[in-house]
């Protein structure tokens, strides 16, 4: 399976390959806006308004499990197959991404 990057950056989002339960499927990344680098299902999602309430229950979640969910990800991010695959199909689209500006203190 070849997935081909269609938008371009002015779009607000990339294609990529992602993983879902055990599949790879089609899903974009967010070049733009308050989700950017984030991969998502559906490219509406990159513009969409951010729900306040489930940005507050992660924040808790994480203070609450923090270390515990980053190591769930490090292992499945290292063990699984489909990751691996995934690594390899996506290797050009991250570079589409362009890096943010650093803001720097003014020097007098």
């Amino acid at each position: 399976m070849r997935f081909i990057e269609i938008k371009d950056i002015e779009e607000g989002y990339v294609q990529i390959a992602g993983r879902s339960g055990g599949k790879i499927v089609r899903k974009y990344r967010c070049t733009s806006g308050s989700r950017r680098g984030r991969i998502v299902s559906k490219p509406g999602t990159c513009s969409a308004p951010k729900n306040v309430k489930s940005t507050i229950n992660m924040k808790k979640a994480k203070r609450r499990a923090g270390s515990l969910m980053t190591t769930r990800a490090q292992r499945t991010k290292t063990a699984l197959k489909t990751t691996k695959r995934l690594q390899r199909l996506n290797v050009h689209s991250r570079s589409k991404l362009k890096p943010r500006r650093r803001k720097t203190a003014r020097r007098r």
